[in-house]
């Protein structure tokens, strides 16, 4: 058995960091270091050393023992981190993309019945067996793309014994998938249909009944709540967001998609992780997050599917923010988990460098999922997940060719991974 793995001939090695930098913001997030003509050795799973190419060898008995895997010019980049995604789902809503086409919104959309709720009926009726099997489908997909951590949310279930069925899906591919994967508890993303008219009632059972057994149950890494217009009040936000807080779980927050909903001051107050989605910032919501530990967190491919207006990125990153892109990947909004179009979309829609936006898909990414010392970057004692790529000419071709996949070989927890 080998020792470890040594990556040569590597064109550039990309996205280095020291120990103990968790996240960059503002200016910092143009600065991306990397080696040309590098070497990476792997061993234990981790990242043991790297540097500009060398006689292995010769220098280093050591390598001996390890596997080789000639890069051939390509580039090596640490995995991807997707920080918000509904990756279990039941089938698909492409019914409701021919609305979307036909002008229908997503608010009109959600009260005919549609949306989430739909997503929530298919869940219902799939067994948990048909949800892990579509998920490792998923998950296989989108680490061939690169990925190689990613947040999984509930929210389509609803009522508790759903809600605790997408929850032990996640746990089941937390054990049986090589990527790194964090469940969020999010019962409060819609109100069902059984509580309509009666939605404080929903937010109670939330609070008294779904929290305690999750809790109990050590299910989730985090809490999550769609504070928006036509979703749940600030007010009610804050609730949950306490029950979550008292039995142990970090918030995070889906915010300010449809309008300037207070989401994110909600979010700032109770120390959530990450404010998501973002499309409505104003000065306000700026001035709340500068000098937070809270990852402004944006997802370019909703906001491309449902053709809404984008977040104010260029602005939020000159005031000194930083920002972290992810999927969002379900069903309804941004069907594809491809953190390459991701990547791409936060140059083209929101005016990103490459390398801003390569920071805020790696290293950012990872620090909206409480991660950024342990994946993220090229950096020693981190968990060895990179990929390596197809020779191309420069980092600026991996967000430019948008329609291809760059990546040649993935490698995660220290181990090649069979796409």
């Amino acid at each position: 058995m080998a020792a470890g793995i040594l990556i040569t001939n590597i064109g550039k090695l990309v996205g280095i960091e020291t120990k103990g930098l968790l996240f960059k913001a503002g200016a910092g997030m143009s600065e991306l270091t990397s080696i040309d003509n590098a070497y990476l050795w792997i061993e234990d799973g981790k990242i043991k050393a790297f540097g500009q190419a060398l006689q292995y060898m010769d220098q280093n008995p050591e390598f001996e023992d390890c596997m080789i895997i000639n890069a051939k010019g390509g580039m090596v980049f640490p995995s991807f981190c997707d920080s918000h995604t509904h990756l279990v789902y039941a089938g698909s809503r492409e019914l409701e993309y021919v609305d979307k086409i036909r002008g229908l919104s997503y608010e009109e959309i959600a009260k005919r019945g549609g949306g989430i709720l739909n997503s929530a009926k298919r869940l219902h009726n799939a067994s948990e067996e048909e949800l892990v099997e579509q998920a490792l489908v998923r998950l296989k997909e989108i680490a061939a793309y690169g990925t190689g951590a990613v947040e999984i949310k509930s929210g389509y279930g609803l009522n508790t014994e759903d809600e605790l069925k997408m929850l032990r899906v996640i746990r089941k591919l937390q054990a049986i998938s090589p990527l790194t994967i964090r469940a969020t508890f999010l019962g409060a993303h819609a109100v069902p249909e059984d509580y309509k008219g009666r939605q404080d009632e929903y937010v109670d059972l939330i609070i008294n009944e779904m929290i305690p057994v999750i809790a109990a149950g050590h299910m989730a890494d985090f809490i999550d709540v769609f504070c928006d217009r036509g979703f749940f009040t600030p007010e009610e936000t804050e609730r949950i967001l306490m029950a979550g807080i008292k039995y142990g779980m970090k918030p995070k927050i889906h915010a300010n998609e449809l309008d300037y909903s207070g989401g994110i001051q909600v979010g700032v107050k109770y120390d959530a992780l990450s404010v998501d989605h973002l499309e409505y910032t104003g000065d306000e919501e700026i001035e709340a997050l500068l000098g937070t530990e809270t990852m402004p967190t944006l997802l370019p491919g909703a906001a491309f599917f449902l053709n809404m207006v984008n977040a104010p990125a260029r602005k939020m990153m000159d005031a000194g923010l930083p920002l972290a892109l992810a999927s969002d990947f379900n069903p309804g909004s941004s069907p594809s988990g491809n953190m390459q179009l991701i990547l791409s979309m936060g140059c083209i829609m929101f005016r990103m460098t490459p390398e801003e936006a390569l920071n805020a898909c790696t290293l950012n990414g990872a620090y909206a999922m409480g991660l950024s010392d342990e994946l993220g970057s090229i950096t020693v004692g981190k968990t060895a997940n990179v990929f390596i790529t197809k020779p191309m000419p420069s980092i600026e071709f991996m967000p430019y060719a948008y329609g291809s996949n760059k990546v040649e070989t993935v490698i995660l927890n220290g181990n090649v991974i069979n796409l």
